[in-house]
């Protein structure tokens, strides 16, 4: 845990069921943030760095190589300063993680936003179900401590707003619990 105490600034999971807002709210956590951080969308990094065993034609996505990932990831979430955007979290070691955002959404809005995106009928259901389900928040409570882990209502701008401007409130206070001043990086 002495790793963890030494960073001067947090590792941040967004996460949440495809279509619930990852991506949009780590970018605008990334512009608005008082402390510099990298938002790493953990799907584009499998795709780019081929960190995966081919793509599976019926879910149409890559399947993914959890050690691969891990590899890659490790040397950032050692430093900290990091945004990792990605539907699971159980992936990532529990030391890792300061705080855990899980992004929630009405699941009629969800599939409506799943079909916009072009998403096979299958992967459609599949995520719905998982929405309802409240599989992301089950596996992101049983993976980490209570106290990070919190869900968030995703539907809308003023969500969206609202939920970024808590994580900055957290980022401060994470700094000031740790001795630092918003001026140090």
């Amino acid at each position: 845990m002495a790793e963890i105490s030494s960073r001067k600034s947090p590792v941040i999971v967004i996460t949440g069921t495809p279509g619930t807002g990852k991506s949009t709210h780590a970018q605008l956590l990334a512009e608005e943030s008082p402390i510099p951080l990298k938002h790493i969308n953990v799907g584009d990094l499998v795709k780019e760095k081929g960190l995966h065993d081919g793509f599976d034609e019926e879910w149409q996505s890559y399947s993914v190589d959890e050690d691969k990932v891990l590899d890659e990831l490790e040397p950032l979430a050692s430093e900290g300063g990091i945004i990792l955007d990605w539907h699971t979290c159980d992936i990532f070691p529990e030391r890792w993680a300061d705080l855990v955002v899980v992004l929630r959404c009405d699941h009629t809005q969800l599939w409506d936003r799943l079909e916009k995106r072009g998403y096979p009928l299958k992967k459609i259901q599949e995520n719905n179900e998982a929405e309802i389900m409240n599989v992301v928040i089950d596996e992101a409570r049983s993976s980490y401590a209570e106290e990070i882990v919190v869900e968030l209502k995703s539907e809308g701008t003023e969500d969206l707003e609202s939920n970024v401007s808590r994580i900055v409130q957290w980022i401060q206070a994470w700094r000031k619990d740790r001795g630092f001043t918003d001026q140090e990086m």
